[in-house]
Formats: C-alpha cells, structure tokens, sequence
C-alpha cells in the first residue's frame, strides 16, 4: 500500500508514474469508504485524485503556495500532506476538518468554505510575493462552477495587475452542485469538446497564457503540463478536464446527489441515514409547484442550491421556464430577484443561511431600499445545519435582521410556514425573508395568522412573572424550558412565540411590564445582534430583567449541535436555573 506510506509531498515525488497511478486507485477506494461511513463531499474529491497527485509532485508545497477554492475538493491534498490516517483508519475518520484549515497543517493556506475566492487570494500572494522579491509559485485551484461567482469573475480582471507569475488551474468537471448555466459555461464546453483550441478563448482574452488538458484523470498528462507552467514568470491558465464522481460508478451516475453524499452502502450506493420524509424541502416543494401552477408571476430562483427547497431535476423540469438557477452568484440572484418583483412578478430566492452573507449588499440596497416585494427563503439556519465554522447558520439573525425595511420572519411549524410563505409571495409592498426551522417538522395547535403585515408576537400561554420568547425551530426548547421552570419553582410563566425578527411588537412587551419581572429570549443564533437584543435593548430603561439564550460568536471549526447547545447553556434545565437565579436577585 502506498498512501499509508505519505506522510508529505516529498514520499509523494519518489514514487514512478505506474506507482502515481496505484496510490490513485488507493486514494479512490478510502475516500468511498471514509464517506460511506461519515458521509461528505464524495463526487467532487473523486474528479479530482488525479490533478492533486500531480500538484503535489509538480510543486514544492508549503514552499510553492497552493490554494483552494471552496474546500470541496480538498480530501485528496490531505492524504498527500500528513493526514492520511484520516482516510484510512476508521478510528481517526473525525480527526481532521473537512474543509483546509491552516491549523491543521502547513499546506493548507487558508480556512475556505465559500466559492470564488481562490483566485483573488492568489493575487494578493503574488503582490506580496513579488513585492518583498520572492519567486515562489502562486497556484490557484478553481472549478468551473466557481468560476461564475462574482468574486471569480473580478480576481480573473485585476490578475491583469500582477506581474510576476501566477498560475490558475481550472477543475472542468462540467458540473456544479446541479448543472452549470450560464455563457461561460458555454464557453468551456466549446473548450473542451475542441481540445481547447477555439477562436474566442475567455482566458485569453484576459492576457492569460492557456494550457489544456483534455483528461484530467491521466496523471502523466496532468504533470507534463504543470511542468510546463512552474516558475513561469507570467499569467497562465492550465484547463483541466476531469469527471465529477470518477471511480464510483452511483456518483458518476448521479453527480448532483452524490455532491455531498450521506453514509451509504458501498455495494448498492444507497444512502443509509435516514432524512426523514416530511421535511421543510419537501413541503416547501409542493407549496411552490402548486403555487407556480396556478400563478405564472410566481418565480423560483436559485444559486447552485435548488436542493435547500427540494428541486431536483425532476421538479426543475415541472417548474420550466418559472425555475432558474443564476449559479453559485448570490448576489446576481438577489438582484434579478428585487428587479423581477419591481416589474410585477412574484420571486422567490432560496439558499443556505450561510451563502446570504455573500449578496448582503444587495438586500439592503437593490431590494429594501427598493423596497422591492421578492421573497427570500432561508434554509440550514439553525445550529442543526451545517455543522463547521464556515456553513454554520447561526449569523443570519443578526445580519439580516438588522436590515432597514426588510420583514424577517420565524416561523415554529408547518402551518405557520405555508401561511407566512403564501403571504409573503402576494403582498406587494415589502420584502421579506423566511427562517425555515430547521429542527424538525411541527405542527400547530392553534389557529395560525394569514397576515403578516404588523408586527404582532402570539402569546401560546398566560402566566406570571416570567416572559419566555422562544423564536422560531427553539420555541419547542421554550415550551420544555416553561415547563422545567413551573415544575422548580410552581411559577407558570407565559411563553411567547415571536414569530418576527425584525422590529419589536411594543403593544406586547408593553403588557408583559405590568406582571413580569423577567423576561428570557431563547434563538438559535448568535445572541450579540440577534432578536434577543432587541428586547434586551427595549427594556434598557426598565426594571425588566432580560436573559438573552443563545449562541456566543465563538463557532468552533467542527462541532457536534448538542455538545455545542450544552456549552452555550442552551438545555431546559441550565436555561430554567438562570432565571431562576434572575428572579432570586429581585
């Protein structure tokens, strides 16, 4: 076995090309196997053995400067760069992050989770570089989704600027997380069906120099043209064309399911955890199908991430010409969807929490100052979504939160979901944003609002002395915090569901003065900036005692959300002692 035996790159520069092409098979058959037991980014990683084998013999890292984009291709450099033990002994599968991390080792340049940016941080290298009169290689590692992200497309602009060496690799797997769209995807499919030789070359006519490879997956050929291009003293493009899913044939099959795979069986390819059937994606699905049906200005946008909101390729098709997918350019989306409400129709954004940071811009300025009527869908936004310091959906509640004239809304269950959603799609005079709870399905007792306009928190049980507003997925962790407090103390508090970010219903805390001394917010998000503060803010002046429960900012690189609510005393009993420790001291 050769990976067992990697401990850097330079074990890697020893090996003959018939021994480069074993540890390749080697690296194909532990990443299948790692994943088929933790589950991670398979597909992508699988394309990409090959190019990583000869990076790393090509180039002389940490020495050379390799960067990623995004992360999601990175497994393969691990096992070449001393982590190989992650990849091949079951006992140490969660010992390294994955995405790079810079404190994990030296060869990881920086800490990535979001696209485009490789490239960008490859010309600030090459600045530095040569401005302190070093002549180390500078490569960027990029796939042709990533390139359509804004960022890509500006980096690609001032690489005009440098002027030592820079060298950009281009991962062309033919495919983002769904299909790619867009021209430039057009362009790179003439590329490749051309061996790189067509009359319009983009990267050319940026000033850059191109090489082309047209299988990415024979190592002999990817280190000749690496070769090539070390120490070149200009800019260059090296195309590299691979297949997304390479080696497994279910992820060859199916690169949009297998982009992020669950634990599988390795044999049949069938995911083994189980993702329960009723689910927000699934309801929210059906809603919008039926709703685009009945009401062609109803538009559904998406960057690279239909799956948030369950559509498939299946359901794209069904959708047609109201679905549209801009790539993973969340600004662009952001933007043609306050444009799109201002002509008339009835657009609906959707993503992860975490990809909103990117188009932050554009929602305060293009949709609320316009105060374009679109509607924005945000999914993963709880400490149950992504699980690391890069997708994690704890900020969204403060970012978003805080934006003039945007309506951020919390829903706790399904029907109050469809009501706000439907709402939201057919008013016409603000924009708003949707929290999905990410905790699970429920259902309401209680008859939910049809209206949204006003800002009206719904008190669900009358008690005394202490307020609990427990918003969104954790007004369930609210429900059991009223009843370990009742149980310890014979107090009965009232418990509000809040149900808007955004803005404070003053008529409610107002009331809530005349019998309460103590009022606890409960949110699944960072508490600095988020709903709790405001409360905390409107009581300021008050005798009112605010217990603010959430998360602090300090979001380890991996994490498990139960160990995480634990050490953020976010539990019924640790929640329940605090305001029983408040109340102690009025």
């Amino acid at each position: 076995m050769f990976l067992e035996k990697i401990e850097s790159p330079a074990d890697l520069k020893k090996l003959s090309l018939s021994e480069l092409t074993a540890l390749g098979d080697e690296m194909r058959k532990a990443l299948i196997e790692k994943n088929s037991a933790c589950g991670g980014h398979l597909a992508s990683n699988l394309g990409v053995v090959e190019l990583t084998i000869a990076l790393h013999y090509v180039f002389n890292s940490p020495v050379d400067k390799i960067i990623f984009d995004v992360s999601h291709q990175t497994y393969c450099h691990k096992m070449l760069t001393g982590r190989s033990a992650a990849f091949i002994n079951p006992d140490k599968y969660s010992s390294i992050s994955g995405y790079t991390c810079p404190d994990e080792s030296e060869h990881d340049q920086f800490s990535i989770g979001h696209t485009s940016t490789s490239i960008s941080l490859a010309c600030g290298y090459a600045k530095a570089r040569d401005a302190l009169g070093n002549s180390e290689n500078i490569v960027a590692i990029i796939g042709d989704a990533s390139l359509d992200g804004g960022e890509a497309f500006e980096a690609l602009n001032y690489a005009g600027e440098i002027e030592g060496g820079l060298i950009v690799v281009v991962n062309d797997n033919d495919m983002s997380i769904p299909e790619n769209h867009g021209s430039l995807c057009g362009k790179l499919t003439e590329l490749r069906n051309n061996n790189g030789e067509i009359k319009d070359n983009y990267f050319k006519s940026l000033g850059f120099n191109y090489v082309f490879v047209k299988n990415g997956h024979d190592v002999e050929a990817v280190i000749s043209a690496l070769q090539k291009v070390k120490d070149i003293k200009e800019k260059v493009i090296v195309h590299v064309c691979t297949q997304k899913g390479k080696g497994y044939a279910p992820a060859e099959n199916d690169r949009e399911k297998w982009h992020w795979a669950h634990p599988f069986n390795v044999e049949t390819g069938e995911f083994i955890s189980n993702v329960p059937k009723e689910n927000y994606g699934a309801i929210c699905r059906e809603f919008l199908l039926d709703k685009m049906k009945r009401d062609k200005k109803v538009m559904v946008i998406a960057a690279s991430t239909p799956l948030c909101i369950g559509f498939n390729a299946e359901n794209r098709a069904k959708a047609g010409s109201q679905f549209m997918d801009v790539g993973i350019a969340e600004q662009n989306g952001i933007t043609i969807a306050a444009a799109m409400a201002k002509y008339g129709c009835k657009p609906v954004f959707a993503t992860n929490s975490t990809f909103y940071q990117r188009a932050y811009d554009q929602i305060e300025q293009e949709m609320c100052i316009n105060k374009c009527p679109a509607t924005m869908i945000v999914t993963h936004a709880s400490v149950f979504g992504h699980s690391n310091d890069t997708h994690h959906g704890l900020l969204d509640m403060a970012l978003l939160g805080n934006i003039p004239g945007l309506k951020y809304l919390a829903p706790t269950n399904k029907q109050e979901y469809l009501a706000m959603l439907d709402w939201s799609i057919d008013q016409n005079h603000e924009p708003v944003a949707i929290r999905v709870p990410w905790t699970g399905v429920t259902y309401a007792d209680y008859e939910v609002d049809k209206d949204y306009t006003e800002i009206r928190y719904k008190e669900t049980q009358k008690g005394s002395k202490v307020a609990i507003l427990a918003l969104g997925g954790f007004y369930s962790l609210g429900i059991q915090v009223a009843s370990v407090l009742e149980d310890k103390t014979g107090i009965k508090p009232t418990l509000i569901n809040p149900r808007f970010i955004t803005g404070v219903d003053e008529e409610c805390l107002e009331e809530l003065k005349k019998n309460h001394s103590t009022v606890v917010t409960i949110e699944d998000g960072i508490i600095f900036g988020g709903f709790g503060s405001k409360i905390a803010q409107y009581y300021s002046e008050s005798s009112v005692r605010v217990l603010n429960c959430g998360f602090s900012m300090d979001i380890p690189n991996r994490y498990v959300p139960a160990e995480l609510m634990d050490s953020n005393g976010l539990t019924p009993e640790k929640i329940a002692d605090k305001a029983i420790a408040v109340l102690k001291t009025l």
